[in-house]
């Protein structure tokens, strides 16, 4: 049975909406009656690539191609200057934006693509959003993805905060279609939108990123422009501080507060947060194995990427994946402290640019903070540090050095404080 006849089949007789977005509500019987894309040049097996969002056609035209079996490729208009880059890497044969269609031509072949064609499954290539190097092309088994979905699960009222090319802004939209609950689009990404957002439509769940979760606790809005109807917050994609968390708690005594941990690479994998105010995670779930190697959380997963398109295998021999997250564990539960990539060596002393930041954090009007190291000819490298003023407030520069004075060890003190904007990318994930 093809998805959207089992999506039918679920939603017969169902009269309220499965999504509300800017230009009205949708429900699925009405999803039939909508301006389809036409398909009729997209053949199975097809590298596709969807420009979209989660609006009324996008996610019709994404269904009809997962029925057709073809390997999809999610892309946002938000990164369009690297779409020429995405459509290289993946390989792609058709591009469809809008009610446009347009086949590409080149000749290469991927061994990867040719083992889901052989089988006629469907693949799904998502985008790598790290800072470092050029994007990843990951390729997902989407067949064996939809299986997940299989199983009705419970189900609340969603705004969907992460995007359309993104593994958890899918997992969302999926979830929440299978199980006949409703998903708000909201029409943009500001603090004030989407709590605006969350109150208008009664919102039971808000996932989001810690950098957003900063913005609105520095924004002045919370707890008053929080719907008594905000259930649940779940955060991931980067680490969150736990003065933040302490204090979001403090307000929203209310909200449940849960951590998420996942990697493109890895699917989707199950997380169990040891407390609302806690940082301490359990990771796991059917299929999904964990283990520490030198402070380094590693995972091997049943749901991984069957591979990279344009890059070598992640994997090692027995199939485990270096997330490259430094973890400390405790009673079976993980807390990311940093990444190997943000260990800081001052004089042959070490320590994570989080630490630094966490610190910073807590100084009065600072919204967001930065550190990094900077080369540094006598003792190997030294910390800079850049801090974002809270909106309508100024940092007190000469405040803020002394009261990292007296909170830092010596060589973790910056050589260099810079008060300007930090760089947040359109994924409100700090660059």
């Amino acid at each position: 049975m093809d998805i959207l006849e089992k999506l039918y089949k679920r939603w017969s007789g169902i009269d309220y909406p499965f999504l509300i977005h800017s230009s009205g509500s949708l429900r699925f019987d009405e999803v039939a009656n909508k301006q389809n894309v036409d398909l009729s040049e997209v053949n199975s097996g097809d590298v596709v690539a969807l420009i979209g969002d989660f609006n009324p056609q996008s996610i019709l035209t994404l269904l009809k191609l997962i029925d057709k079996n073809v390997i999809l490729v999610p892309l946002t208009v938000d990164t369009r200057t690297q779409h020429e880059y995405f459509f290289e890497s993946a390989l792609v044969d058709v591009v469809i934006e809008g009610d446009e269609v347009k086949r590409l031509n080149h000749c290469q072949n991927h061994e990867l693509i040719d083992e889901l064609r052989a089988k006629e499954h469907a693949g799904l290539v998502l985008f790598s959003t790290g800072t470092t190097g050029r994007p990843r092309a990951i390729l997902h088994d989407l067949t064996m993805f939809m299986q997940r979905f299989e199983t009705p699960r419970p189900t609340l009222k969603t705004i969907n905060f992460l995007l359309f090319d993104h593994i958890g802004g899918l997992n969302t939209l999926l979830h929440t279609l299978f199980n006949k609950g409703t998903v708000v689009a909201p029409k943009s990404r500001s603090v004030e939108d989407i709590l605006a957002t969350c109150a208008e439509h009664e919102i039971e769940v808000l996932p989001t990123t810690p950098t957003f979760l900063r913005m609105m606790l520095m924004s002045g809005l919370i707890p008053d422009s929080v719907p008594k109807s905000l259930r649940i917050i779940t955060y991931g994609t980067e680490r969150l501080d736990q003065p933040t968390l302490d204090a979001l708690c403090e307000l929203l005594p209310n909200v449940e507060f849960r951590q998420t941990f996942g990697m493109s690479e890895l699917g989707i994998v199950r997380v169990k947060s040891e407390s609302s105010n806690s940082l301490f995670m359990k990771v796991g779930g059917e299929g999904v194995e964990t283990r520490v190697v030198d402070n380094v959380l590693e995972i091997r997963s049943q749901t991984r990427m069957l591979g990279y398109l344009n890059a070598e295998s992640p994997f090692d021999d027995e199939g485990w994946y270096n997330t490259k997250d430094i973890v400390e564990e405790r009673d079976g539960f993980y807390k990311v402290t940093g990444r190997t990539s943000e260990v800081i060596n001052v004089g042959g002393l070490k320590f994570m640019a989080s630490e630094v930041e966490r610190v910073a954090l807590q100084c009065e009007n600072v919204e967001l903070a930065k550190a990094e190291a900077k080369s540094n000819p006598i003792t190997g490298q030294h910390v800079e540090l850049t801090v974002q003023s809270a909106t309508n407030s100024e940092v007190d520069k000469v405040g803020l050095k002394t009261f990292l004075a007296v909170q830092l060890p010596k060589h973790m003190m910056p050589k260099r404080i810079r008060i300007a904007a930090v760089s947040v990318g359109h994924r409100f994930k700090r660059a």
